[in-house]
């Protein structure tokens, strides 16, 4: 595969090195052209999530990597992933949604599914998103969902530590009663590897298969 330009929509600058890590492992000779807006994800928190005030904003970034030259655009953030549907109708690259991967394989994992985030505004989208995915695989599950709240504050206050201690232990008691749980956030990712081996396949999160359907999409394999 010929050399892409992989352009990165981001609510936060926190998964930007481990989005291009994973980038470089799965797309290698990729460019990656970073585009970060850390205003949405407190604005979506202050207007109780809705989207539709970010939509305009999030869609002219779609529209600024289709300008700098990208061949797809990666939707890191699944608080805005509703946006993706309309950004793809207005830009001529493909749109990942970053989290759609990740809610196809809890559908098809198990019918006990548990929903894990630190925000509140990223839990709605991604049980709307996990709810159509079951009526498009036309499979009965059943969702539950833990908000950690205190963890999203350790990790704005810059203690990843701290935050990465309540998401393991809010996992761990989670994964005892679900068959499969989703990370609602990207940047939770990085707790399952220290979590013990025998545990870390109940859980599922978004960066991998979503780096994976960019790969798909880019080959043009992705179904």
């Amino acid at each position: 595969m010929r050399n892409k330009k992989i352009a990165i929509v981001h609510t936060t600058p926190v998964t930007v090195d481990s989005l291009k890590a994973l980038i470089d492992e799965t797309v290698p000779n990729s460019e990656i052209v970073n585009f970060v807006d850390d205003s949405i994800l407190p604005e979506l928190i202050q207007n109780g999530g809705d989207v539709n005030r970010v939509e305009n904003r999030l869609i002219q970034y779609y529209k600024f990597a289709e300008q700098v030259g990208a061949n797809i655009v990666l939707n890191a953030c699944s608080s805005v992933g509703e946006v993706v549907a309309e950004g793809q109708k207005q830009v001529g690259v493909p749109i990942v949604r970053i989290d759609e991967p990740m809610a196809e394989n809890a559908i098809k994992s198990g019918r006990k599914i548990g929903v894990i985030a630190t925000l509140e505004t990223t839990l709605k989208p991604t049980i709307t998103l996990l709810n159509s995915k079951s009526a498009e695989l036309n499979r009965e599950v059943e969702i539950f969902s833990k908000v950690a709240g205190e963890a999203y504050q350790r990790l704005i206050a810059g203690d990843k530590d701290d935050h990465d201690q309540i998401i393991a232990e809010a996992l761990t008691k989670m994964g005892e009663e679900a068959d499969v749980v989703v990370l609602a956030q990207a940047s939770m990712a990085r707790v399952v590897s220290t979590l013990p081996k025998e545990l870390q396949n109940k859980f599922l999160s978004s960066p991998e298969s979503g780096v994976e359907r960019v790969k798909e999409t880019l080959e043009g394999t992705a179904k």
